[in-house]
Formats: structure tokens, C-alpha cells, sequence
């Protein structure tokens, strides 16, 4: 049951810091034209398209997009939490956290990302995407480290 808790919770920092952290390096990407489409909007509109929904207008997409993110977030912050006391690496909370967001990082942006054609690998990519893709996870990773290793 405890261990339920801690993964609720993980899983609660985990969607807040990834929405939050991860957005704000996006955000500041594209304003510096690194980005193109983000990869979250990039996600939402190709299930989208496979399930036959469409979104009423740029907003529902946006906060469709959104949702995709903060879900991903919570997956992602509730197994990292679930594996950072199981593992007890000899690390600082916050680097066992960004050295997970980058194994994150390459599973999906190396693997079901371009292997579901949502995007190309990141060698073929846009140049200025990939890396703020792990500049981002690395963020995310050791913000998620910092507070779930605190608990």
C-alpha cells in the first residue's frame, strides 16, 4: 500500500515537472527556432490521426497535447520513483535522475518515436531538435530526481 502512495506521488511529480520543466525548455527553443513542432504536439496529432479523431480547433490540440505530456510525465516520474529506491544507486538523487530521463530519452526518441513515424531519429532530424530534446530530459530527469529523492 505504502509503496502505491510513493508511486501516486512519484508518478504526481513526475507529470507537474515533466509538464512544467520539459515545456519550458521547449518553450524556449522554438523561440529560438531550434525546435520545429514539439515533440508532444508531434505524439497527439499522429494518434490522433490513427484513431480518427480530430481536434476541434489549435486549442483542443494544444491541450490535447498538453495531456499527453502530463500523462507521459506521470508514467514516467512513478517508475523512476519505484527504481530509484529499489536501485539506491551511489548518486546524487538528481544526476540518478537525469541519467534516467536520458535512458528515457533515447528509448522513445531512438526507438517507438521514429519506429511509429511520429518523428525521424535524431540523426536525421532537424538539426537543433535533438539536442534540446536531451537537454530537456536532463531537466526533467534531475528536477524529478531532486524531489523524489528527498522523499
Amino acid at each position: 500500500m505504502q509503496r502505491d502512495l510513493r508511486a501516486l506521488r512519484d508518478g504526481a511529480v513526475g507529470g507537474v515537472a515533466g509538464t512544467a520543466t520539459m515545456s519550458a525548455v521547449m518553450w524556449g527553443a522554438a523561440r529560438l527556432d531550434l525546435l520545429g513542432a514539439a515533440p508532444p504536439e508531434l505524439i497527439t496529432a499522429k494518434a490522433l490521426d490513427e484513431s480518427g479523431f480530430r481536434a476541434r480547433d489549435e486549442r483542443t490540440q494544444d491541450l490535447l497535447s498538453v495531456a499527453t505530456h502530463f500523462g507521459f510525465g506521470l508514467g514516467i516520474g512513478a517508475l523512476f520513483g519505484l527504481l530509484h529506491r529499489r536501485l539506491r544507486l551511489p548518486l546524487p538523487a538528481p544526476l540518478h535522475g537525469a541519467l534516467f530521463a536520458t535512458l528515457v530519452w533515447a528509448v522513445s526518441y531512438k526507438g517507438w518515436v521514429p519506429a511509429l513515424r511520429i518523428m525521424p531519429p535524431p540523426e536525421r532530424d532537424r538539426p537543433g531538435r535533438p539536442v534540446t530534446m536531451i537537454v530537456a530530459h536532463w531537466v526533467y530527469g534531475a528536477t524529478l530526481g531532486a524531489v523524489v529523492g528527498r522523499r
